[in-house]
């Protein structure tokens, strides 16, 4: 019977997409994935991160759970275009992804789990070149194209985009509205109004030049006291200082609690082929709150590139980002973001934050095969530097890369232990994801991507990365003393159509 149902619904969609092509265009894209990935030593210990397990504040600690190093992972994405004109279309985009032997990918009794992950509409208001979107769709906060996202906010979100021209070829403006979660639905679970949502509002004035490129922009973000944002968001210990927890009152003082951020991205390519890019952003969350629940701070990043060669890119890049000073009582000075937490990037795979530099080992972004694909380690809060050669290509269809980078921390010793020693083990600070001031890691990374068709990769990404020792007396000597280096090797196919 099951089968049978399952039968009459596919027939159903083919007959709907039969109709549905006589009136519009349907084009179809994807990719798909399927590969190996061995990693030994995930947070530098084989062993878990702390992870929130409701939204009470109750933590499963460090150090509860053991590591498995080799995962065979396929993913598959395809994206429908439902295109009436050159004005109006939907986007619906599917996406299965599991390990093989899990899920989906069981053996015989399979539990079939197709995620919605991009559903929007697009269009262009009649008679002028403003376009709109609405709907779940990639939204990102600017950040200059050196870089492989947006280090405050990069993610596939409920929102609504508007872009409008306003000095044609040389400067347009983008006004965003996103909610990225609405933890009560229509009702409160009581009487007592508690705003449980979270939502932003943005504007970007990108402007374009010879030679130059600026995207000045400014976000707004309201959440309530109500939202679950420690398990259903899995981004807060992104947005919150430690001391909300940590210090009397705990909690939130407001029920509606303020951010601000700004910042602008900056392209120099005057100097064609040698290139600059730069960000400056200012981020503050809890603006209304109590001095303890306020995080505020500044990220700065700069790159460089000379694309001058055939064979190679030679590629330079640092940033550097304020850290925790000694007091708990005053906040924190790390610049919020949605860093990916105890959600979808808890396993740092490829989950919000998407900032990176030279595909490097050592943070959570751009990578292809993207499960299990480097240590996630937080650049806010930290300073570094790296240099990559990138786009070596001596062979016809192979393309290679290889990146070193160095991160140092820039937070105080002193406001972590005072943390971890309140709330024991905790997913705000994490072993090998936030540094210290006295505590660096070193990472490389050499990938290869080989074109045996136009449309069909082989990729191999291998990674290694080498920290300090850790200070015992601030993350405890059993964790300090599991520490050691961590190395990767994923290799697998990637098709696109």
């Amino acid at each position: 019977m099951k089968r049978l149902l399952c039968i009459i619904a596919a027939a159903l969609v083919l007959t709907a997409a039969v109709r549905a092509q006589a009136a519009t265009e349907v084009r179809m894209t994807g990719d798909a994935l399927v590969y190996g990935n061995f990693f030994a030593n995930r947070n530098f210990t084989g062993w878990n991160t702390a992870k929130w397990t409701n939204e009470a504040g109750n933590i499963r600690p460090a150090g509860s759970q053991t590591e498995d190093r080799f995962e065979i992972w396929e993913r598959f994405r395809l994206r429908s275009d439902f295109i009436a004109n050159e004005a109006v279309k939907f986007r619906l985009g599917v996406l299965v992804e599991d390990v093989w032997g899990h899920g989906t990918f069981t053996a015989a009794n399979p539990t079939v789990a197709v995620e919605v992950y991009q559903a929007y509409l697009q269009f262009k208001w009649p008679g002028c070149d403003v376009q709109i979107s609405a709907g779940l769709q990639p939204a990102s906060i600017p950040q200059s194209s050196f870089f492989a996202g947006s280090v405050v906010f990069d993610e596939n979100v409920s929102s609504l985009i508007i872009t409008a021209p306003l000095i044609q070829d040389h400067l347009s403006m983008v006004l965003a509205y996103v909610r990225t979660i609405a933890s009560d639905r229509t009702y409160a679970p009581t009487t007592t109004s508690i705003y449980s949502n979270e939502e932003g509002y943005m504007l970007a004035l990108p402007f374009t030049m010879d030679g130059f490129k600026a995207t000045p922009w400014a976000l707004f973000g309201v959440g309530g006291k109500g939202g679950h944002y420690l398990t259903e968001a899995g981004w807060a210990e992104g947005l919150i200082s430690s001391g909300l927890f940590s210090m009397a009152p705990v909690g939130w003082k407001n029920n509606f609690i303020t951010a601000l951020w700004a910042g602008t991205t900056l392209e120099v390519l005057a100097l064609d082929p040698l290139k600059f890019y730069a960000d400056v952003i200012w981020g503050q969350h809890g603006m209304n709150e109590y001095a303890k629940n306020v995080r505020n701070g500044w990220f700065i990043d700069a790159a460089a590139e000379y694309t001058g060669w055939d064979v190679l890119t030679p590629q330079a890049f640092g940033f550097w980002s304020t850290g925790e000073d000694s007091s708990t009582r005053n906040g924190s000075e790390r610049m919020p973001n949605f860093f990916p937490g105890s959600g979808r990037g808890g396993e740092h795979e490829g989950g919000t934050i998407s900032w990176n530099a030279g595909n490097s080992f050592l943070f959570d972004g751009g990578q292809e095969l993207v499960k299990g694909s480097n240590m996630g380690i937080s650049p806010v809060g930290n300073w570094g530097f790296g240099a990559s050669l990138n786009n070596i290509s001596f062979i016809e269809k192979l393309t290679q890369r290889f990146t070193f980078a160095y991160v140092h921390g820039n937070n105080s010793a002193k406001a972590i232990r005072y943390a971890n020693f309140v709330l024991g083990s905790n997913p705000i600070f994490q072993m090998g994801r936030d540094l210290t001031d006295k505590e660096w890691v070193i990472g490389l990374n050499f990938d290869t991507k080989y074109m045996l068709y136009e449309n069909l990769a082989l990729i191999l990404e291998t990674g290694w990365a080498h920290p300090s020792q850790f200070q015992k007396n601030v993350w405890g000597s059993r964790l300090a003393n599991k520490a050691e280096d961590a190395w990767k090797v994923s290799c697998g196919f990637k098709y696109t159509f």
